[in-house]
């Protein structure tokens, strides 16, 4: 089986540059012709996207940013987003990705809190950043991809005359390469630093050897280069192998990534399950599209429910490999695999990975008990930039603190609970949110639900969910007490929740994980009732 291969033991170099690996090393070995990248109706082979990185490269230092400065990406999935990723870290600046759909005050604090020297942005995002840039203490340069005006510096015109040759800066293999700000479900983003080697890691050991993705794969992501999982999934993992990907700007809903995949045929598909819920709701789907290319579906950012992995499976004949990964840990650690795969569960560790589950004290739990859950891999996070004490809460020796409630199985399976803060206890017995959203999604007029603790008259905790429904059902008491009643017959009676509110939507975070904390905290539950 795939995640049961002897793998080889990963030597690198002292002095090594991951976006030379990346950009450098597909050309040399003979892949230079070979399409790396289809964006639109366009292609870009390995040489070509090897000579825009080289050119972007030197364009960033004729800006003067030095070694270790932070250059902003504020991109869309396309070839300029790959390629400013590659060119800042060879002349070893340290790009930072961003999340496009935030608000200007959050790029603000982005920039401000990485005092971020250059940003590269998207033409149709500059007026964010024009909004806030009276309180930018940092920046000098914005680099627009798009027409531009007068202040800022078009794209096109910094690299038309700079070289397609450019050398690597050399970097240690434990120096800064990129930072990722995590998305998070509470708090203000934190700026996750990762180092030249992670990519190796999260690459060779998910990557290859578990997806046994090879040279012959093209790969589609529904989540973006921004987060850690697109990151990896679009870009590390298939040029790692000199593989191909494919590259959408627009919206990845659902109707849109159905026409990519039946356009470009891609081999692996990289979603959530929030996407993978919402392609199912495209009735004529099978019918319409062609998903006949596709060998392997991975899902990742929350868990995968049952019902939803029957329903794709039930509906297109092709399995989805759920696991867990984060922004801290770079990617998957823990991961069904081919011939190996339990639904509902997120699998067993990666090879190469090790996971435990801990009590409040730090100590492990017997088999079948839950706890916190601790990863420790060679892909892991250095520390939060100026977070002194979050990076002490959450890096303990060689472990990570996920934040995530897990236990494991007798067969050595992990199955999701919730987030640590997110748990219920209800008569003095644990609840998992996460089991009771997931029998709610097996009633069929369920299309989301989410589930927090709240008091009763007697201040006693019990759950209560928020639900939003399929298309053609209605809300009512009759259909609430119907959902109740189905929810008893799949957990156990204790955990049922005893109110339902029909919602038209749950507020999310950007990747698609449902956020709790927004409902329980929010003053004013009315505002997410169904109008």
């Amino acid at each position: 089986m795939a995640s049961e291969m002897l793998l080889p033991k990963i030597e690198i170099p002292e002095v090594f540059n991951i976006a030379s690996h990346l950009s450098d090393r597909p050309v040399s070995q003979g892949r230079k012709d070979k399409i790396a990248i289809y964006f639109e109706d366009k292609i870009l082979t390995y040489q070509e996207i090897n000579e825009l990185a080289n050119k972007t490269g030197n364009a960033i230092k004729s800006l003067g940013v030095r070694m270790e400065e932070r250059i902003m990406l504020l991109l869309p999935d396309c070839p300029v987003f790959i390629a400013s990723f590659l060119g800042a870290v060879k002349i070893g600046a340290v790009p930072v990705p961003i999340n496009t759909m935030m608000t200007p005050q959050d790029y603000q604090y982005f920039l401000n809190d990485s005092r971020a020297q250059a940003i590269i942005v998207a033409e149709e995002l500059l007026p964010k950043i024009d909004s806030v840039k009276q309180h930018l203490k940092y920046l000098k340069h914005i680099v627009v991809v798009g027409r531009a005006r007068d202040g800022v510096i078009n794209y096109e015109d910094l690299v038309s005359d700079a070289s397609p040759e450019l050398q690597a800066e050399e970097t240690s293999k434990d120096d800064v390469a990129f930072w990722l700000y995590s998305s998070g479900t509470t708090g203000r983003s934190k700026g996750v630093v990762h180092l030249q080697h992670d990519m190796i890691y999260s690459a060779e050991l998910y990557g290859r050897h578990v997806l046994e993705m090879n040279e012959d794969d093209k790969v589609f992501s529904i989540s973006r280069l921004f987060f850690a999982y697109g990151l990896g999934g679009t870009f590390n993992f298939p040029f790692h192998v000199g593989a191909s990907t494919i590259l959408s700007p627009e919206r990845p809903l659902p109707d849109k990534v159905f026409e990519i995949i039946d356009k470009y045929k891609p081999s692996i598909l990289f979603g959530v399950p929030t996407s993978y819920n919402a392609m199912l709701q495209i009735g004529d789907a099978a019918k319409k599209y062609d998903l006949d290319s596709l060998r392997l579906c991975v899902s990742a950012g929350e868990a995968l429910p049952r019902a939803v992995f029957e329903q794709w499976k039930r509906r297109f004949g092709i399995e989805i490999l759920d696991g867990i990964g984060s922004t801290e840990a770079l990617h998957i650690f823990c991961s069904n695999a081919r011939g190996q795969l339990r639904p509902g569960s997120s699998g067993r560790p990666v090879p190469g990975y090790e996971l435990k589950i801990v009590d409040n004290e730090g100590m492990e739990v017997p088999q079948g008990e839950g706890g916190s859950l601790m990863v420790k891999g060679e892909s892991n996070f250095a520390y939060y930039w100026n977070k002194h004490q979050k990076t002490r809460e959450t890096i303990v020796g060689e472990w990570i603190c996920t934040g995530d409630k897990y236990y494991q199985d007798e067969d050595g399976y992990y199955w999701y609970m919730g987030r640590s803060d997110d748990m219920i206890k209800v008569g003095g017995i644990w609840v998992s949110p996460t089991e009771v959203e997931n029998a709610l999604l097996e009633h069929p007029s369920v299309f989301e639900a989410a589930v927090i603790g709240v008091a009763d008259r007697d201040q006693l905790v019990k759950p209560k969910a928020f639900i939003v429904l399929k298309a053609g059902y209605d809300p009512s008491s009759e259909l609430a007490s119907e959902i109740q009643n189905s929810t008893k017959t799949q957990i156990a009676p204790y955990k049922y929740p005893r109110w339902i509110q029909f919602v038209a939507e749950l507020p999310k975070t950007s990747t698609g994980k449902i956020q709790r904390f927004k409902i329980r905290h929010d003053e004013s539950i009315n505002e997410f009732e169904n109008r």
